[in-house]
């Protein structure tokens, strides 16, 4: 199954090196897609429904990598499209098409191969080099003096992570199996009061977030191990190793708004998406984007189902946040009214 990796890999180099550099990325987006949406369909043929391991998983972080990539070469190699570029997409600039063995790294950069978090090409670029410490290197001594560079230690972020992973590997295995999603299409289910519904699909469903939690903790432990992942030093001179951070678990959970849910979750690939659609794209950009979304994730109903109520909440929040919000702003108390109405 590997091959698929190479195969997608393969053929969207030849588009990178052998297409214009005005339509590179479309070109890198219909084909990367294209390959990913076929995988998925068969995965569905073979194993509807299956937790089994296969390709789909790292392939459907290739694709985020490859077609990045090809973005983010568009953005580097034709002048005329800076102007409209966000800073995030103006420090992911690729200005010089990579070579083959910095590509094929690229995309089988083992660190992130399986689960991802999704790494920018500059980024991995910098992490190869040792260039990640230059950008938040320390003056020391008096102006003039060069500056230290400094590699600090990630072993107690690592530490952190690792023991983040337990914790969700010990509630996957030993209470997930207690509260089944299942037993919700159950006749008894239905038998019991309302709240007690309620609160068992709160539960279940915070439960099975666990699993992710696990896989993308994890997948970021093993980068910071790697020494990959910093991001310069707090207010206090802490290092941060939160470069690669897909998800922010205590926000998650403890989120007072859809929006504040949805940053939180899976930050690689919401990156992703806003930096490829979302800035990218005029009207109904939200819509867009949340169908490009549901396409990556596959084929299931259930993933357009969530996106489509995803896309009317979203508006819907944004809406009553505009015109609602301003009138609980005058005191401390109504912010607080307005936090938990909504």
């Amino acid at each position: 199954q590997i091959l698929h990796l190479l195969v997608q890999a393969t053929i969207i180099y030849g588009i990178i090196l052998f297409s214009s550099p005005d339509h590179m990325h479309k070109l890198a987006l219909i084909f990367g897609m294209s390959y990913l949406s076929v995988i998925h369909i068969m995965r569905q043929i073979y194993d509807y429904g299956g937790y089994h391991l296969d390709v789909t998983g790292p392939l459907m972080v290739a694709t985020q990598k490859v077609t990045s990539i090809a973005f983010n070469l568009h953005d580097g190699l034709c002048e005329k499209q800076r102007a409209t570029l966000h800073p995030e997409q103006r420090r992911q600039m690729v200005r010089k098409v990579p070579t083959v063995l910095e590509y094929y790294g690229y995309v089988m950069h083992y660190h992130t191969l399986m689960c991802g978090p999704l790494v920018f090409f500059n980024d991995y670029q910098d992490f190869i080099k040792g260039k990640q410490y230059l950008r938040h290197s320390i003056r020391t001594g008096m102006r003039g003096t060069p500056r230290e560079i400094i590699e600090p230690s990630s072993n107690r972020a690592v530490a952190a992570k690792v023991l983040t992973t337990f914790l969700s590997a010990a509630s996957i295995i030993y209470l997930l199996p207690q509260f089944p999603i299942e037993y919700i299409k159950e006749d008894e289910f239905f038998e019991k009061g309302w709240l007690w519904q309620m609160l068992y699909i709160i539960w279940a469903t915070s439960l099975h977030r666990h699993r992710y939690y696990h896989a993308w903790t994890l997948g970021e432990a093993i980068c910071n191990a790697a020494g990959f992942g910093f991001n310069g030093y707090t207010s206090d001179g802490k290092a941060r190793w939160n470069l690669l951070t897909n998800v922010d678990i205590l926000t998650i959970e403890t989120s007072l708004n859809l929006r504040e849910l949805l940053i939180a979750w899976n930050k690689s690939t919401q990156t992703w998406l806003r930096n490829i659609s979302y800035e990218r794209v005029g009207k109904h950009r939200t819509q867009l984007t949340f169908i490009l979304s549901a396409m990556w994730h596959g084929f299931y109903p259930g993933y357009y189902l969530t996106f489509g109520g995803g896309t009317l909440f979203t508006l819907a929040a944004r809406s009553v946040r505009r015109s609602v919000r301003p009138m609980f702003q005058h005191s401390n108390t109504a912010r607080q009214l307005y936090d938990l109405l909504t």
